[in-house]
């Protein structure tokens, strides 16, 4: 996947992750880029970095989601890149409020399900084209601290595998980013779940965004900023009653048990 000369729409773009990758991908020749996010302005703010073109989203709501697909490729053209990037951070534990369970669920794993349900049918009637779905290593490790987190970005990339194993031989691309700690908003706190997560560093969204460019010319459907968590996933395949246990002492030493 080449992004040069590329429509993609980005959710989340209005900072973070999705303002860096806007930025990368105009520097490799995208034809347009949709930023789309909640916060308007946001958008726009990443929009006037690119010559790019602003729209509001709230991803938790499928006909925002059905509506920017709709006005991208009637107002510009056919979208070869979707980037379901926007996420959030709630339900920290079993006990957080069931709307924080409802919410992250809606904007970290049905946003995703929207993005494919309303552009998978054009894409596959005109040859193809290509998800790049943001979740995280905790999508594949699980979360300390973060309760909800950890199970919606596991949801995420189950989601993003379905997605590759249906619609591959239909010429559908699908690559998951599951980076550790990257410098956002999102990390600009002090909790287990940041300390767990920055155990192994925090980088910067452009080294990430780097990345992302890498290995969507290889066509991963993992892309792994953080090399380490592929040896942290073969740990925990290999032993997964060894894995839990270690995950349990790391626990118990960031919150202080031990």
């Amino acid at each position: 996947m080449e992004i040069q000369d590329k429509i993609v729409v980005i959710t989340g773009a209005g900072s973070g992750i999705g303002r860096a990758l806007a930025v990368r991908f105009h520097a490799e020749g995208a034809k347009q880029i949709v930023c789309a996010d909640i916060n308007l302005d946001n958008a726009q703010r990443t929009a006037d970095m690119i010559a790019g073109v602003a729209m509001m989203a709230d991803v938790s709501r499928e006909q925002d989601t059905a509506r920017i697909i709709e006005d991208t490729e009637t107002s510009i053209g056919p979208i070869d890149l979707f980037c379901c990037n926007a996420g959030v951070g709630l339900g920290e534990s079993i006990d957080s409020p069931n709307a924080e369970w409802q919410t992250i669920w809606d904007i970290n794993v049905m946003s995703h399900v929207y993005a494919a349900r309303h552009l998978i049918p054009r894409m596959v009637e005109r040859g193809g084209g290509y998800f790049l779905n943001t979740s995280s290593a905790a999508g594949l490790l699980n979360q300390i601290g973060g309760a909800a987190y950890g199970v919606t970005k596991h949801a995420a990339v189950g989601f993003g595998e379905w997605l590759a194993i249906h619609h591959q031989h239909e010429g559908i691309g699908v690559s998951m980013l599951c980076p550790q700690a990257v410098r956002t908003a999102m990390t600009a706190v002090e909790n287990d779940a940041l300390a767990a997560a920055a155990n192994n560093g925090m980088i910067e969204p452009e080294e990430l965004a780097d990345t992302v460019v890498e290995e969507l010319r290889k066509e991963s459907f993992l892309i792994l900023p953080h090399p380490i968590v592929r040896e942290y996933m073969q740990n925990k395949t290999s032993n997964y009653d060894r894995w839990i246990g270690g995950m349990n002492k790391l626990m118990r030493k960031i919150t202080g048990i031990i």
